[in-house]
């Protein structure tokens, strides 16, 4: 029996190979919240029948079924490839470094049509039982990750699901041994794309991934279930620098309007002694929307630099994994 609160609650996940079409979990996510429930749409009939004062129960139907939420955790040293290989579209296989134990993933930003997964959440009742609740055709519609100065790299998936079922039986939770990635590990650099240069004073930095959908495609003989998803308006890449006002680079780019590549690495533990641990993520072209450097008292000037990630016409959005998974 699992402990009954939030202490025994698990997500697992697991690739789908045809969109809505379950597949037992084979990863375990360690979540810090989510949000994840299902949507019903209703309708109730409103037929006028002599001296009947309150729709009939029996006369009350649902039209349509879908689910939503979000997951929110912190970035981990494994087990995070079946997420970013969702968020940003390319089929990864994990390439070993050498003869190392090191396997990088590169997520390339391309379309998501196909990718999408199953999510189950075991809710404990407060008897220790977990119930089960299994999200299917879930696609990520957009991510967010952030890092701020004392704090761990954290993401907040925004999850668009075709339905929710509870007859699947509930997975056995495994996870493996893995760490945080951390404001210690931190770097961001901007500059030429593939020569950029460390930026100092950077307190905090975010970056969001949107991925605009079609998600109301419900049509007749579907059983009041959606279809796929599909790309509907181009990707939003938007993002923060927090800083303290080192020197005027980013915001003299912010003044010209001018724009340059960034790169927000963290570099964990070492796996053999030419790989570390390791998540980047690039984006080729960017271009800083609000930069204002404002004296607001007496203490140390600390602007907040607005961006959009933009296409600089070669080099597509990466998020690159390096860590000891063999798999995704």
């Amino acid at each position: 029996m699992a402990i009954g609160s939030g202490l025994g609650a698990q997500i697992g996940i697991a690739p789908e190979s045809v969109y809505g079409t379950y597949v037992a979990p084979t990863k375990f996510i360690e979540f810090t919240k989510e949000s994840l429930v299902l949507q019903k749409t209703t309708a109730q009939s409103a037929g006028i029948a002599a001296g009947r004062l309150l729709p009939l129960s029996s006369r009350r139907v649902v039209t349509q079924r879908q689910g939503s939420g979000s997951l929110e955790m912190e970035v981990t040293t494994k087990a995070m490839g079946t997420l970013l290989q969702t968020l940003m579209g390319t089929t990864v296989t994990p390439v070993q470094q050498e003869s190392t134990d090191a396997y990088l993933q590169a997520h390339l930003l391309v379309d998501t049509a196909g990718k999408s997964l199953t999510i189950q959440k075991g809710v404990p009742l407060t008897t220790g039982v977990v119930t089960r609740k299994n999200f299917i055709g879930c696609k990520i519609i957009s991510a967010e990750f952030s890092c701020e100065v004392g704090g761990m790299l954290t993401a907040t998936f925004e999850i668009d699901s075709k339905d929710c079922e509870e007859t699947s039986v509930l997975a056995t939770a495994s996870y493996p041994t893995m760490a945080p990635f951390h404001f210690m590990q931190m770097a961001l650099k901007t500059g030429s794309y593939g020569s950029e240069v460390a930026r100092s004073g950077v307190r905090k930095v975010s970056v969001k991934i949107e991925r605009p959908m079609a998600v109301e495609r419900f049509y007749a003989g579907a059983s009041g279930l959606k279809a796929e998803p599909i790309s509907n308006d181009q990707v939003k890449v938007t993002g923060s620098i927090e800083m303290d006002y080192v020197d005027t680079i980013l915001d003299d780019l912010h003044t010209s309007d001018a724009a340059t590549s960034l790169v927000w690495e963290f570099v964990g533990a070492e796996i053999d002694p030419s790989y570390n641990e390791r998540i980047t993520f690039k984006i080729p072209a960017i271009r800083f929307d609000d930069a204002p450097p404002t004296v607001e008292g007496f203490d140390v000037v600390k602007p907040t630099l607005s961006f959009t990630g933009l296409y600089d016409g070669t080099n597509p959005v990466a998020i690159e994994y390096v860590s000891t998974d063999v798999t995704l």
